[in-house]
């Protein structure tokens, strides 16, 4: 039985596609998932048997080799949150808006700055 990786899965349709070694990656349904397991997160590694279906590849048995990672907790309090979304939308709307206007973009600094927190604040939504 090949080993792959969960390439991505969708726990509310209930399926994904794992990578398959020297292959095209396999269709994942959450009918062949192991019982007492009903989610594939990204990048764990697990056991599988396939056969050919109209559409490609589909695994047929799952064997679960890695537990699933932990998603992220949150790093910042929903205050903290607040304040920084609040500083950079002041930053966006008296640096960066102004300069977008004026034709021009900003400075590079100031680019890199504003992506760089508007990355975090995402990141931290997104945990």
């Amino acid at each position: 039985m090949p080993i792959g990786k969960v390439k991505w899965y969708d726990s509310e349709k209930g399926f994904g596609f794992v990578s398959n070694p020297g292959d095209e990656d396999v269709y994942v349904n959450a009918s062949v998932l192991p019982d007492g397991v009903e989610e594939l997160v990204q990048g764990q590694r697990i056991e599988f048997d396939f056969a050919a279906g109209r559409r490609g590849p589909q695994a047929l048995r799952v064997k679960v080799l890695d537990s699933p990672q932990r998603r992220h907790a949150h790093k910042h309090k929903p205050e903290e949150l607040s304040s920084m979304l609040s500083d950079v939308l002041t930053v966006i709307e008296t640096q960066i808006q102004p300069a977008l206007a004026a034709g021009r973009y900003p400075e590079r600094k100031e680019g890199r700055q504003v992506a760089g927190i508007l990355r975090a604040i995402a990141k931290e939504l997104d945990a």
